[in-house]
């Protein structure tokens, strides 16, 4: 094997603000697919071919630990599964996959529908701020999947606690009396001790209820080495947090589009009355079932995540030297695959700036679609999230219409690229045309 060459002798581009903004196509011809670069300082290699994301993500993921800032940590909790790797995080991501399993979310269809049914009525003939109330609904979504369908008394104040600690997730970690993130982090000791009572009276109870919790809560009982009640509240809280913000970017991001899109939108729309239909005359609610018959719904969600990219890049942290494509990535640089650029590359996707569901009528290429990540630590969540996406456009699609107020365009980060303003659209019942 010929000798590692110094990943020095790379580009020493620097780019501080380039984790805000999408990978410019100049830097990639400029530079190749993979370059070095800093941010805020810190050392980054900058990956974006699938081949050499495949490498970090999945083929040798050994070598690349997952990073995260310290006060996300701290925020989160460091015993939550995204700041692991090994035994423990191998042990954690088969329990949440275990809450995750299509046998087990397609129980949810129903709770999931009213939960929608109660929402929709409210955003009728009204200007909403589509992020915010997506991310209501993903919340709510997320408390089902985290604690399952029973309502414990300690449910409000939770959720209270964690919008309390939400706002400073992404403030300034300044842990100083007034400031948000000191706020954040009061609520999330009272947060920590709410959930540590509600651990107590669910072990204490013979049904110990669904949801992640219950997942955990009888491995508990089974596995020498029992989870401790701060590894079980780390993990709802991250299993929440994972849950919504990403959730709630991606369906704003729909709107817009299928906004943007009038004859994408009633093509969904045929489709969504057709299910309509079925349920009528066989006089059920919506089914599991029926949400795997929504093909081009489920086309423009896919397109929906390549376009918008709503997790544009990830980090890892190489643990030791590492040899790479002839180069050698220092001990405790940071490596990010740009799913973005990825994901826009023209030569996986045609036009990619345009937005076109049909292109996803033939599978993409393998490892050139990552919208929930890939390898060990991809979303477990994923088939969750498409859920509650595909029930909400049902109701909303063929019973309302919105209309965005003000400038439609532009892109806001916080900390996920969004419309500008968390896209504000005035709700409308949908004028059913006279056959």
């Amino acid at each position: 094997m010929p000798p590692c060459k110094d990943f020095t002798t790379l580009c020493q581009h620097h780019h501080p603000k380039l984790f805000l903004q999408p990978l410019q196509l100049s830097k990639i011809v400029r530079y190749g697919d993979i370059f070095k670069t800093h941010i805020l300082g810190c050392p980054c290699v900058m990956i974006s071919s699938p081949e050499a994301a495949r490498i970090v993500l999945v083929t040798k993921a050994d070598l690349f630990k997952p990073t995260y800032p310290p006060s996300k940590e701290k925020m989160i909790g460091p015993e939550a599964l995204f700041f692991h790797q090994g035994a423990y995080h191998s042990m954690l991501k088969k329990l949440v996959q275990a809450s995750f399993l299509p046998s087990v979310i397609r129980r949810s269809v129903t709770e999931i529908e009213q939960i929608v049914l109660k929402f929709l009525p409210s955003w009728e003939n009204t200007t909403i701020n589509t992020l915010q109330e997506m991310k209501r609904y993903a919340f709510d979504v997320a408390m089902i999947s985290a604690f399952g369908h029973k309502q414990d008394l300690e449910m409000k104040g939770i959720k209270q606690l964690y919008q309390c600690l939400e706002k400073g997730y992404n403030s300034m970690p300044l842990d100083l009396p007034g400031t948000p993130f000191h706020k954040a982090m009061k609520a999330r000791k009272l947060l920590n001790e709410t959930l540590r009572r509600l651990i107590q009276n669910r072990r204490e109870n013979e049904k110990q209820g669904g949801g992640l919790l219950g997942v955990m809560l009888e491995a508990k009982n089974q596995m020498v080495d029992q989870l401790s009640d701060s590894q079980i509240a780390d993990n709802l809280i991250g299993v929440i947090f994972a849950a919504h913000d990403t959730t709630a970017s991606v369906l704003t991001w729909v709107l817009k589009y299928l906004h943007d899109n009038g004859d994408i939108l009633e093509a969904v729309t045929r489709e969504q009355e057709g299910i309509q239909r079925k349920i009528i005359e066989a006089n059920h609610r919506l089914t599991w079932d029926d949400t795997r018959h929504m093909p081009l719904t489920t086309r423009v969600i896919q397109e929906t995540l390549r376009t918008a990219s709503i997790l544009s890049f990830t980090f890892r942290e190489a643990v030791q030297d590492v040899e790479f494509e002839g180069y050698c990535i220092p001990k405790g640089w940071k490596v990010l695959p740009l799913f973005r650029t990825i994901h826009h590359c023209a030569d996986f996707f045609p036009q990619p700036e345009k937005f076109d569901p049909s292109r996803f009528e033939v599978p993409p290429r393998p490892n050139t679609f990552m919208p929930f990540g890939n390898g060990v630590h991809s979303c477990p969540g994923s088939e969750l999230a498409k859920l509650e996406m595909l029930v909400l456009l049902h109701h909303l699609t063929t019973s309302y219409r919105w209309q965005a107020v003000g400038d439609k365009d532009g892109i806001q980060y916080g900390p996920f690229p969004v419309p500008k303003r968390g896209l504000p659209v005035k709700v409308s019942p949908r004028k059913i045309k006279a056959a």
